[in-house]
């Protein structure tokens, strides 16, 4: 926000008692309201010029004087220009209380994380906030926490301390005492930055130590199961339980495109008759709120048949004995090795794998998938389209055809030209036969 006019004057004022030396005032107007402080400094009257504002003469005395009036000046300066980066109003008594200390906030950086997360927490039962948020947060005040203690030995720190610096040794922190990859490391960063900015709107701060950072994600490569590896995982006989039934949950996940968190609160009451007279999965989902219609396929419908009986869907009334996400994983990764697929397998790739190669892989308008996927816009889905080696396969191989039949239509219009110009010869043989007849005659 601009102000209307701004100023900022040194002068002298004359204390209760006459003489040669005064105190140092500075006034600051804005949109024509003037306030003045002392900036708790004296200085001889004719020593002084109003003209420069500034201190006369060489003396290491007014080098001292005029360097600090230069310094608060420059503070002030700084200060207004938060403001209006911030987006905050300006005004002659809030720059005043800044030179005299008085809005300095003490919140703490953790303190108002705490708050933060106290919030999202309530808010998790009235469907704001899924439940994988707050503790996503939770995870991200925990590496705060211990950075500000690995690199302060500080319990807490005050937002007025935070800079670039404190942002970029956090960066190098989560990269090499975490461990964490890039674009994990800049989702940490990106959750505490969250705090900063809620920050700067409750004005504890006006100056946002992020502004200068900037993090690069890393563009990773997403790739759903090819239909190959689909089909080996599917009909590969294992040698446990264990890992035929995380097969099983997997697999659904593939036909259907439900995240982790929505095959596991699936039950049977979402499964419904659609307008087809066929089943669908009809319910919400858990990260978004936003509904799912989802036609079930002859797949998902025999994994389902499966699996009705198992005393774990009895108990808890599921379409699936689903077991916690981390377990999934692991066995997941041990169901890759045994099938002998190099690929990374984990309970995400079956989502992908269905919005790629089992719907748009299949034809599947991308509208019609962003629905079942219960995307919010068309953007989401195309990340999941099918991958560039698959989409140039099939390129190519419309390509071909296409070559193939101009190909062929060239070689009949060849063969059509060649007859006509042998029937034309033909005809020109008979004509010579006959002249040379009529000659001879």
């Amino acid at each position: 926000m601009l102000e209307s006019s701004f100023g900022l004057t040194y002068f002298l004022k004359v204390p209760r008692n006459k003489g040669s030396v005064r105190s140092v005032y500075l006034r600051i107007t804005v949109d024509g309201i003037p306030k003045e402080t002392s900036i708790k400094r004296i200085w001889e009257m004719n020593r002084w010029s109003q003209k420069e504002e500034r201190a006369i003469g060489n003396k290491e005395d007014a080098k001292i004087l005029n360097s600090f009036l230069d310094t608060l000046e420059g503070q002030v300066n700084q200060y207004k220009n938060d403001l209006i980066y911030s987006q905050q109003s300006i005004s002659s008594e809030k720059i005043i209380n800044f030179i005299l200390g008085k809005n300095v906030s003490k919140t703490k950086v953790l303190e108002e994380f705490e708050l933060h997360n106290y919030e999202v927490l309530a808010l998790v039962d009235k469907k704001e906030y899924a439940i994988g948020t707050y503790k996503r947060f939770e995870v991200a005040i925990k590496h705060a926490r211990e950075f500000i203690f690995f690199k302060y030995r500080l319990k807490d720190m005050e937002f007025k301390d935070l800079n670039y610096e404190f942002v970029k040794d956090y960066e190098f922190y989560l990269k090499t005492v975490k461990n964490c990859n890039n674009n994990t490391t800049l989702k940490y960063i990106s959750q505490l930055k969250k705090i900063v900015m809620r920050a700067i709107d409750k004005e504890i701060i006006t100056k946002d130590p992020f502004r200068t950072f900037k993090g690069r994600k890393t563009k990773t490569n997403k790739k759903p199961l090819t239909a190959h590896e689909l089909y080996t995982i599917e009909n590969h006989n294992f040698s446990t339980e264990r890992l035929n039934t995380v097969r099983d949950i997997f697999v659904f996940q593939c036909y259907t495109g439900l995240a982790y968190v929505d095959v596991l609160q699936l039950k049977m009451s979402n499964i419904k008759i659609g307008l087809n007279g066929e089943k669908w999965i009809m319910s919400e989902r858990q990260k978004t709120g936003l509904a799912t219609n989802i036609p079930l396929l002859p797949k998902a419908l025999e994994i389902m048949d499966k699996h009705k009986e198992h005393p774990l869907c009895l108990e808890r009334r599921s379409v699936l004995p689903v077991i916690s996400n981390q377990k999934m994983n692991e066995y997941l990764k041990e169901i890759a090795d045994v099938c002998g697929l190099d690929v990374i397998l984990n309970t995400h790739k079956a989502r992908r794998t269905f919005g790629s190669t089992v719907t748009l892989g299949n034809d599947v308008p991308i509208h019609v998938v962003k629905e079942m996927l219960g995307h919010s816009s068309v953007k989401q889905t195309e990340e999941y389209a099918i991958t560039e080696q698959a989409a140039i396969g099939r390129e190519m191989q419309g390509l071909t055809k296409r070559l193939a039949a101009k190909e062929n239509v060239s070689c009949d219009l060849n063969l059509q030209t060649i007859e006509r110009m042998e029937k034309e010869l033909s005809e020109m043989k008979k004509k010579l036969a006959l002249m040379n007849e009529r000659l001879i005659n």
